[in-house]
C-alpha cells in the first residue's frame, strides 16, 4: 500500500480558511480582550478630551447693563470663570481688555464681552467680512435718523447732490462718537454722527465728501 504523500498529508487553503471560520473559546476569548482594550483607551481618551473642555478660565463679563456707546469702566465689567467648552472666539480674558473701549451694541449683565461687543480694528471686519474694510464716522443730513438707527442696520450712504457714496455700509455704533472735525462740526452741526463699516474705497469717499456736508442715508 503506497504512503500518502507529504502535499497530501498537509491542509488544503479550503481547510484553513473553514477552520477560522469554526467558533473557537480561544479565539473568542482573544477578540473579547482586544475590544476591551480598545474601549478603555476610548474611553480614557475621551475623558481626558472633556477634561480639558471643562478647564475654567478667565474672561471679562458685564457687572450690569450696558448700552450702545458706554465707555467702559471698571465698574461696568469684573472677571468670572467658565468652562473652556463655553468660552467664545474673542473673548476678553482681561479687565484691562475692555477699560476705556467703547460698546457697540447692547450687553446684559453676566454676559461675556468679545471684541465683537466693543470698537476694535477687528470690528470692520467682523461686521462687513471684508479684511480692509474701515469704520467712518458719517453725520446724517437729518438728525432724526440717529434715533431710527441700530447697531447692525444696513444703509447706503449718498451726498448732497444725490450721488452714492457707498452701498451696503453696516452701522457699527449710533451713540457715543466722538465729534468730528471739519466745518460742520461745531455748533452749527446737521447731527450726532453715527459709525459706519464699509470698504475701504467707499469709507474713503465718504471721509472726503463727508468733511464739507452732512450725508444722507437709506436703510435697506
Amino acid at each position: 500500500m503506497p504512503l500518502p504523500r507529504r502535499d497530501q498529508l498537509a491542509p488544503r487553503f479550503v481547510d484553513r480558511i473553514r477552520h477560522l471560520a469554526r467558533p473557537s473559546w480561544t479565539r473568542s476569548v482573544i477578540v473579547r480582550r482586544v475590544a476591551s482594550v480598545v474601549l478603555v483607551v476610548t474611553a480614557v481618551g475621551v475623558g481626558m478630551t472633556g477634561q480639558a473642555d471643562e478647564t475654567d478660565r478667565a474672561v471679562v463679563v458685564a457687572a450690569r447693563e450696558l448700552h450702545p456707546g458706554v465707555r467702559l469702566s471698571a465698574a461696568d465689567v469684573s472677571v468670572s470663570r467658565v468652562p473652556g467648552a463655553l468660552v467664545p472666539d474673542g473673548a476678553l480674558r482681561l479687565s484691562a481688555d475692555g477699560l476705556g473701549r467703547t460698546v457697540v451694541s447692547h450687553v446684559r449683565p453676566g454676559e461675556i464681552l468679545t471684541d465683537a461687543r466693543v470698537l476694535s480694528t477687528r470690528l470692520p471686519r467682523q461686521l462687513t467680512g471684508r479684511p480692509t474694510a474701515r469704520l467712518v464716522p458719517v453725520r446724517p443730513a437729518d438728525a432724526s435718523v440717529g434715533s431710527i438707527l441700530r447697531e447692525g442696520d444696513v444703509v447706503d450712504v449718498l451726498s448732497p447732490d444725490s450721488v452714492v457714496l457707498a452701498r451696503g455700509a453696516i452701522v457699527a455704533l449710533t451713540a457715543g462718537v466722538p465729534p468730528t472735525s471739519g466745518p460742520l462740526s461745531g455748533a452749527g452741526s446737521a447731527s450726532a454722527p453715527i459709525l459706519l463699516a464699509m470698504d475701504e474705497q467707499a469709507a474713503h469717499r465718504v471721509a472726503a465728501v463727508g468733511l464739507d456736508s452732512a450725508l444722507a442715508l437709506v436703510l435697506h
